[in-house]
């Protein structure tokens, strides 16, 4: 702690603890407790408490209040468990009689003021923050605490039973910590004095008649289990498995019980513990049997997660997945009366389940979506232990959109029904849609035979609603990408055959009177340009269509998002749409499109698509003069990133790099002379210099960086020159100007561009001396510092404490 802040401490705790002062806010009172945190991380000694004895004076004035606020309590409560997390501070504040008074019998928690849900968090969060070494334990013990967490996971706030809960976990495994070298057996039951407290809370809430104990229970099970209890600590683990896993088998039989659940989850969390995940035959005999027994809701996540783990017998494996795919067997199934199998040969739970909860209304659109997701997190897998039968998974995912869009009507009463709850069901459809982009990515004969089928009996779908439109195009350019993996001597025909499909589909799109459809598949067509623009069957396909025509004149749609996709999409067609391109960079009254033309030119620039360097100085000089008047600073910021690739590749090219090719613009006597020449006819020193002092933060930032790269190449040494010799130069007092100019940051806004003042941006000379001259590095340091450095210090905020009641004389407050 600093001298200043040392003696600005005793007032501020004075005036938390009057109760005549107004009360700080709680964003104040916590960047005060997390000053004190980072205090007692550094500094674990007793003299920081002795040494500021207005600290224990807060807390004895705060107990002596006779009806303190919840925020000042809550406040000396997190305050006293930050400064007992070490065991000096600890004892001191155990000799001082606080602790006791805080956290045991005759603290808050048999007060009013208990009952505000805020002080009952803080209680759980100071005693979070002592149990940092073994002496706090046994105080717990001994001063009823530990009942006191056991009620709180059951406190009807879930932001304090969730903390009661990890308490625990934290008290558990923390008393485990000097136990590590212990020899334990199987059968050992040997727990440390606070274990063995919370071991023995658990067995006994496990067989309560009480629900919700036993649910608090098994939350606190998993969470115990998917903590570092569960990998750090093996032979404890095995114990308390052990332990509770018979009353864990009778939940899974007593259908009565309703914590069903978590089950799914606890056993998750246990088979992914090292100790337990292995070949050990009674714990995946009770997996198998949880996912019998679970509904397809409760089991689904148990079956995904199963499906993940690296050490799960096959057996189990193949059983999740069977679990996984009831829903889109049921699906296939439902076509018909009595028609082919589905995707499963045999089903794990019985299969009237599932079709009970598809047939019904609020169910069916739950369990399919849930289905879907599982499915979809599955086919993201790069190794995935068994094989998933894709083309049965194709048609089933082709059956759910038939049903959501009303295009199938299945014969069978069972299909009649899921058909009816299903269709308009927008939610599904774009569920079932990601699954289908995701299975493009495996890859086999399958795609071979149901490419052509899918894309184009999806994609001319009339959704009504843009939002699966979207995930439509999503899923299609996934597959499209997939077209050039078709065999050879069928690839064209099939190619042919499925774009002239899309790109009708496309046409009619781009014309939709709904702004989000036209912009929806104009960033398809970008997204299928950026993957196919290289076939030739894609460009053939693009040119012979309106695509092109129509996304032109998108460029002049009244929907300023519209117009900045037209602009994306508008890769191909650079040479017509390159001065309709500028015309909008200089005129739109939105953001958005100028925001895209300049990412397009800086894309065109960095592709080489802009021809020889004298005609790419030429562009980049047009753009950058107007993009440094533009009110948007995005657009300013993009300008410079268009700068930053310009001055790369001039460089690249006017040092002859073997890998470019050399303009005939090089005919000076030195490339470093014609590389100043070239930026200062480009006008790009007037640009970053003034983008220095750019009033929005990032601009400035690139800018500095853009000339700190440029003073590399130019003084590979990395010396200033000499202030003198720069005074006495011609162009001296320009250069002290602009210096001086560029120390007031965007306080400096009018910086002049033009020559003014002596500095002429367009002198090569003048930029070379000034590249030399200014302190660069400088500049950058000070525009990278965060603009709250100083108003945030903890000197500033206690100022700004007793500012605020009213204790400093001239009252000002910092802002921040």
């Amino acid at each position: 702690m600093t001298r200043e802040c040392a003696a600005l401490l005793p007032g501020v705790c004075a005036a938390l603890a009057d109760p005549r002062q107004p009360g700080l806010d709680d964003t104040c009172l916590e960047k005060l407790l997390d000053w004190f945190r980072s205090l007692t991380w550094f500094d674990p000694t007793v003299e920081l408490v002795q040494d500021n004895p207005s600290l224990t004076e807060l807390i004895t004035s705060v107990l002596a209040l006779p009806d303190p606020s919840p925020s000042i309590v809550s406040f000396t409560l997190q305050l006293a468990g930050i400064l007992a997390s070490s065991e000096s501070r600890f004892q001191h504040l155990q000799q001082e009689k606080l602790l006791g008074r805080l956290f045991g019998r005759e603290g808050p928690r048999g007060s009013a003021v208990w009952e505000d849900a805020s002080v009952r968090s803080a209680w759980l969060k100071g005693v979070h923050s002592m149990v940092h070494h073994q002496p706090a334990l046994p105080f717990l013990c001994s001063t009823g605490s530990m009942d006191v967490i056991f009620t709180l996971q059951g406190d009807p706030s879930l932001f304090v039973a969730s903390a009661a809960s990890q308490l625990l976990v934290h008290m558990l495994t923390f008393s485990l910590e000097s136990e590590t070298s212990k020899a334990l057996s199987a059968k050992d039951c040997d727990w440390p004095a606070c274990a063995q407290m919370i071991v023995k809370h658990i067995q006994e809430s496990l067989q309560s008649s009480s629900a919700s104990h036993v649910e608090q229970s098994l939350k606190l099970l998993s969470s115990l289990f998917g903590s570092c209890f569960g990998s750090c600590y093996a032979a404890w683990t095995e114990v308390l498995w052990l332990d509770i896993a018979k009353q864990i088998e009778s939940f899974l039989l007593e259908e009565t019980v309703q914590a069903q659940p978590v089950l799914a989850n606890l056993l998750l969390n246990v088979a992914r513990s090292p100790v337990l995940c292995g070949t050990e035959g009674s714990f995946w005999a009770l997996v198998t049997s949880a996912l019998e027994r679970l509904t397809p809701v409760q089991a689904g996540p148990l079956a995904v997660g199963l499906l993940k783990l690296c050490k799960c017998p096959q057996d189990v494996r193949i059983q999740a997945l069977t679990v996984l795919l009831q829903p889109m067997d049921c699906i296939l199934r439902a076509l018909f009366f009595f028609g082919p199998l589905g995707l499963l040969d045999e089903s794990v739970s019985d299969p009237v389940t599932v079709e009970s909860l598809l047939s019904s209304k609020t169910s069916c659109a739950g369990l399919l979506c849930q289905t879907l997701a599982h499915l979809e997190k599955l086919l993201s897998l790069k190794h995935l232990k068994v094989d998933l039968p894709c083309v049965s998974l194709l048609r089933s995912l082709m059956t759910i959109l038939q049903f959501c869009n009303g295009s199938l009507s299945p014969p069978s009463p069972l299909g009649s029904t899921i058909s009816r709850n299903l269709i308009n069901c927008f939610r599904v459809q774009k569920s079932a849609l990601d699954v289908l982009a995701a299975l493009s990515e495996k890859k086999g004969e399958f795609i071979f035979a149901f490419l052509t089928k899918t894309i184009l009996q999806f994609c001319p779908i009339c959704f009504p609603l843009f939002q699966v439109l979207k995930k439509t195009f999503q899923a299609t350019s996934k597959w499209l990408v997939h077209l050039q993996g078709l065999p050879s001597n069928s690839q064209q025909q099939q190619t042919e055959k499925i774009l002239e499909g899309v790109f009708l589909v496309l046409q009619k799109r781009l014309c939709s009177p709904c702004w989000e459809v036209r912009d929806s598949s104009l960033e398809f067509l970008t997204a299928m340009v950026k993957c196919l623009r290289d076939q030739n069957e894609f460009r053939q396909c693009l040119l012979s269509s309106e695509v092109l025509r129509l996304t032109e004149n998108l460029l002049e749609d009244p929907e300023s998002y519209v117009r900045a996709s037209a602009v994306t999409a508008s890769h191909l067609s650079q040479a017509s749409i390159i001065a309709k391109l500028q015309e909008i960079l200089s005129t739109d009254s939105e953001g958005f499109p100028r925001r895209a033309v300049i990412s397009i030119f800086t894309k065109w620039l960095r592709e080489g698509c802009t021809g020889r360097l004298e005609d790419t100085e030429q562009f980049v000089s047009r753009v950058i003069q107007t993009v440094e008047h533009d009110l948007d600073w995005e657009v300013r910021l993009g300008g410079l990133e268009l700068v930053e690739v310009f001055c790369s590749q001039a460089i690249c090219q006017l040092s002859q790099c073997p890998y470019a090719p050399v303009s005939s613009a090089v005919t000076s006597s030195t490339p470093q002379k014609e590389l100043l020449q070239v930026f200062c006819r480009a006008k790009l020193f007037g640009f970053l210099f003034g983008s220095l002092c750019d009033c929005d933060k990032p601009v400035g930032q690139r800018a500095c960086d853009v000339l700190v790269g440029l003073r590399g190449h130019f003084y590979p040494m990395s010396t200033l020159e000499n202030p003198q010799e720069v005074e006495d130069s011609p162009a001296g007092r320009g250069i002290a100007w602009l210096q001086r100019t560029l120390r007031q940051g965007s306080l400096a806004q009018n910086l002049p561009t033009d020559g003014g003042d002596g500095v002429d941006f367009q002198d090569p000379e003048s930029m070379m001396l000034a590249l030399g001259a200014i302190d660069l590095l400088e500049l950058h340091d000070e525009l990278n510092k965060s603009s709250d450095h100083v108003e945030e210090s903890p000197q500033s905020l206690l100022q700004d404490i007793l500012a605020t009641v009213g204790t400093i004389e001239d009252n000002e407050v910092d802002c921040y």
